[in-house]
Order: structure tokens, then C-alpha cells, then sequence
């Protein structure tokens, strides 16, 4: 649609972009490097942010960042898991078939992890995503799981993340021996004003765009808008471009974003 209008090469904004092409966000960097050594250390990470923060991006980031000689990563997304859930999912992705009862699962995927870490020499880290969702009985669940020879071992790395009421969550005496266990903590914050104008003149650039398509106004607003989210900026600056396209305009300015804002994002 607006792709030729503009002069694009692909559709920007999108969620299909490259990791090579990915804007080095400077949190996002420093959340991949803290990824890298829960992994390495086999530790037991907190990760939290909110909503199209780039948590999952980071995720994405760290598969290519482990070498697969090396490690062994298993990612779990289930906003109604259960115990049994969990155990037969993550199982099934080690290439083993679960048994029926949840202790003989558990104890399976222990063994699993252990024969990876000694007979393999391949570290397991497993990823539990929206992990904000999980009741109760799943984060104790989560306490047991890291329970290798009585705390004096881990052969895993284990991440949760999740949205900021994780961290509230975990603040409850009922889950305090769950956030002692918690080796390494990061909260995603959002992008500052430069940022989040360097992140929209990459992303128009890596699709084939070099000349400008939002004027200084109209950048200042989609982060006044938008707090420097990615999410938030892709989907603002998608439906501007949209907008504009349909009025055969090159240049968005702020009053078409305050329009764009008004009529399309408005709660």
C-alpha cells in the first residue's frame, strides 16, 4: 500500500525485522548482556518490563548470542499453566515424552537436565514468558524446579519475565524464598526523546528510506505519546504512515499525528 508511495523497500515499523537490523536500544543492549550471563553462569534471572517494551526481542537476541554446541534453551509462553502443563511442555521440547503423573515429570526433567549439563556438556536454560500470569501454585512450583542437590548445584540457567506486577508479586512474604533465589534482576524501561528519534530514522532507514518523513514536531509527539515503548512507536508511526498516504502526503507533521492520536488511540 503506502510502501511505494513513500519509497519503501519492506514495510516498516513491522515485527518480522532481521536481528541484525535491530535498533541497538541501550537497554535492550544491556538486557541481552545480563541474559547472556544468567545463561553462562546458570543462574536464575528476573526479567520485567512493560508491554512491547522489547522483552521478547531480547529473547530473540539471546538464541543467536548461545551457541546451540553449548546450550540447550526451551521457551515456555502459557498464561494458564500448570505445574503438569509446564513439565510436559518443557519435556516435549527436550525431545522427551513426558509420563502422565506430574512428581514422575518432575523427576523426568530433572534427570533430563542433568544428563544435558554431565553427558552433554550442554547448558539448559529454560525461559518462562508472561510469567506475571502464573498463580500461585506455578511459582512454587518454580522454587522446587531449581532445587538441584539441595541449593549446593544448579546444571540450569532459569528466566522468568514478565510484566512489572512480576516484581510486586514476588514481594509477598507467601513467594520471599522464591525472590531469594533470584540471582540477577533487570527491569526493560522505555527509550528517551533521543532515542526514540534515532530508533524511527533507523527503522525508516533499513527499509530503503534515507530522507525524512516526520517532521521534529511530529517525533516529539509520538514520544510524548508513547514513552519510547517500540511497540507503541511502531503501531503510532504505522497508522501515520497509513494516514498520510491516504491524503498523498510525504511529510507527516504533528497535526497529523495529533489527528492519528486522537482518532485511532484515544481511550
Amino acid at each position: 500500500m503506502y510502501e511505494s508511495f513513500f519509497g519503501f523497500t519492506k514495510t516498516p515499523f513491522s515485527r518480522d525485522i532481521e536481528l541484525e537490523q535491530l535498533f541497538e536500544q541501550p537497554g535492550q543492549k544491556e538486557l541481552i548482556s545480563r541474559l547472556v550471563y544468567i545463561a553462562e553462569r546458570r543462574l536464575f534471572g528476573l526479567i520485567t518490563g512493560e508491554v512491547g517494551s522489547g522483552k521478547t526481542t531480547a529473547i530473540r537476541a539471546l538464541t543467536k548470542e548461545l551457541p546451540v554446541t553449548k546450550y540447550r534453551i526451551v521457551y515456555v509462553a502459557d498464561s494458564n499453566m500448570t505445574p503438569r502443563n509446564f513439565y510436559w511442555a518443557v519435556l516435549h521440547q527436550f525431545g522427551v515424552t513426558p509420563r502422565f503423573y506430574r512428581g514422575d515429570a518432575k523427576r523426568q526433567l530433572h534427570k533430563v537436565i542433568l544428563a544435558l549439563y554431565e553427558e552433554e556438556k550442554k547448558i539448559p536454560v529454560i525461559i518462562i514468558d508472561e510469567a506475571h500470569l502464573l498463580n500461585r501454585e506455578m511459582l512454587e512450583e518454580i522454587r522446587f524446579l531449581t532445587n538441584f542437590q539441595m541449593d549446593s548445584f544448579s546444571p540450569m540457567s532459569l528466566i522468568l519475565v514478565g510484566q512489572p506486577e512480576l516484581k510486586k508479586i514476588l514481594k509477598l512474604q507467601v513467594f520471599e524464598a522464591i525472590t531469594q533465589r533470584v540471582n540477577i534482576r533487570y527491569h526493560l524501561t522505555g527509550m528517551d526523546e533521543g532515542e526514540t528519534r534515532r530508533y524511527i530514522t533507523h527503522c525508516l532507514k533499513i527499509n530503503g528510506v534515507h530522507n525524512p518523513v516526520f517532521t521534529d514536531e511530529a517525533l516529539r509527539l509520538i514520544y510524548e505519546f508513547t514513552q519510547g515503548t517500540p511497540r507503541k512507536i511502531n503501531n503510532v508511526c504505522s497508522t501515520c504512515l497509513l494516514s498520510a498516504f491516504s491524503q498523498k502526503k510525504n511529510l507527516i507533521d504533528d497535526y497529523q499525528v495529533k489527528v492519528v492520536l486522537e482518532n485511532e488511540f484515544a481511550t
